[in-house]
């Protein structure tokens, strides 16, 4: 069998799929935080083009991609579809492993995928500068690369542990043209209280969020862009799981087990919702989260209305939730870091449609390690979560002699996170609970 399965241009997605219309149960409206009630488009308006707030709330199950999007889309996509042959060999297991790789991407990421959708969006609708928020910064660097694409400003607000691990991130946001600042900062209201309780704030998403919403919110030329967790996002990201299914197809394949890591859950729903849809319909297939013990979410979280940011300023969702001021350890996959899930998932956790798994960075490292000897791709913090799942199932498979097929998001290269490399290789690399770390 070959290793590489590509797609033409041609095979190239025309629509974004949307699992609001084949969800198991509606999903709970997004709430005013001063009135408790659901909010309208007209509330999103401030800080939304009219076209995402639709995209958001719509219940078409296919929404057409716009061809100054797939315009841009064909620098890298359709990505390849690879069989894991030689890690499978390294494992000794019978299972079959394929990883779609987004790392080819111009940012080295999935998340241009709706970067680009946002930006045009935006440009569209006469926006000239938007702002937002990076945990590792592979979401920055996606916005960047879009916005300079489209010709629009570009604000991002870096949470400060990663703007210290990782500097070549930022220098990649600095070069599309963005403008990069650690968060907490001194540019926003909110990012100067946080400093003036605590000087040495480490940051975290909820944190950057809010100083991406205020910059957003009091600007009139500006708008604010989300990475993860909302619905429109998470749908851009399907364009992964449609040609994944292309891919296996004109091999005869088909996944047993879908896993992506999952901090928001754009990973996790760019390539497993496409394969839900047949699950709706009846088709037996596993589909596993994987994210760090540091900030277990959907592991540990509650399910109930929280704040999307730390000061309060974003609509009520119903979600899987730390809670709004929880500011996890400073791990290295700093976009696992966020206190809560997308709606989307954490509904499709919630009625037992997907399962979950909490992993130490120690463990998601050494296996990180293994992938790259094996592959030949350094993975990035956040995909090597998803590869400790996959080590575990193909090690069951081991076990058990079944040969159960193995699909994964690789959703970036670890080529700017070798820091993080050093200090694991040294011996330094330090494991964090949540009940440590929150106090429990």
């Amino acid at each position: 069998m070959e290793t590489k399965i590509d797609l033409s241009e041609k095979d190239m997605p025309v629509s974004w799929y949307n699992i609001n219309a084949d969800l198991p149960a509606p999903l709970s409206p997004p709430l005013n935080p001063g009135t408790n009630e659901p909010i309208g488009p007209d509330d999103l308006s401030v800080i939304f083009p009219m076209e995402l707030i639709g995209q958001e709330m719509s219940p078409e199950r296919w929404i057409p991609i716009p061809e100054p999007v797939r315009d841009i889309y064909r620098l890298y996509r359709p990505t390849p579809l690879i069989r894991a042959h030689r890690l499978e060999k390294a494992l000794g297991t019978p299972a079959k492993i394929f990883y779609k790789y987004e790392g080819v991407s111009p940012s080295g990421s999935h998340k241009p995928n709706t970067a680009i959708a946002q930006a045009y969006y935006n440009k569209e609708a006469g926006i000239k500068r938007l702002s937002t928020e990076t945990g590792a910064g592979q979401w920055g660097s996606a916005l960047s690369f879009a916005c300079n694409a489209f010709g629009l400003e570009c604000m991002v607000y870096m949470v400060k542990v990663s703007y210290e691990q990782k500097p070549y991130r930022r220098s990649m946001m600095e070069v599309w043209g963005a403008n990069v600042a650690s968060s907490p900062s001194n540019l926003t209201d909110f990012g100067r209280k946080i400093l003036a309780e605590d000087p040495n704030s480490i940051g975290s998403l909820g944190i950057a969020i809010s100083e991406a919403v205020e910059d957003a919110a009091t600007k009139d030329d500006t708008n604010y862009t989300l990475g993860s967790v909302l619905n429109h996002v998470l749908l851009h990201q399907t364009v992964i799981g449609q040609e994944a299914k292309k891919q296996m197809n004109s091999i005869d394949e088909y996944p047993d087990i879908i896993i992506g890591c999952c901090g928001g859950g754009s990973n996790l729903a760019g390539i497993s919702y496409p394969f839900l849809a047949d699950k709706f319909a009846g088709k037996d297939l596993r589909v596993i989260a994987a994210e760090p013990k540091a900030c277990p979410t959907l592991t540990a979280g509650e399910y109930k209305y929280d704040f999307g940011d730390t000061a309060g300023m974003t609509p009520l969702v119903q979600m899987y939730t730390l809670g709004h001021e929880f500011v996890p350890a400073g791990i290295h996959a700093g976009g696992l870091r966020y206190h809560g899930d997308s709606p989307q998932i954490s509904l499709l956790y919630h009625e037992g449609i997907i399962e979950a798994v909490a992993y130490h960075q120690n463990e998601v490292f050494k296996v990180a390690v293994e992938f790259a000897k094996s592959e030949g791709i350094i993975p990035a913090p956040e995909a090597a979560h998803a590869i400790k799942s996959v080590f575990d199932e193909a090690n069951k498979c081991k076990e058990t002699g079944e040969s159960k097929t193995i699909l994964f998001n690789l959703s970036g290269h670890g080529n700017f996170d070798l820091s993080a490399y050093d200090q694991y290789l040294s011996g330094d690399l330090e494991d964090y609970d949540y009940e440590k770390e929150a106090g429990a």
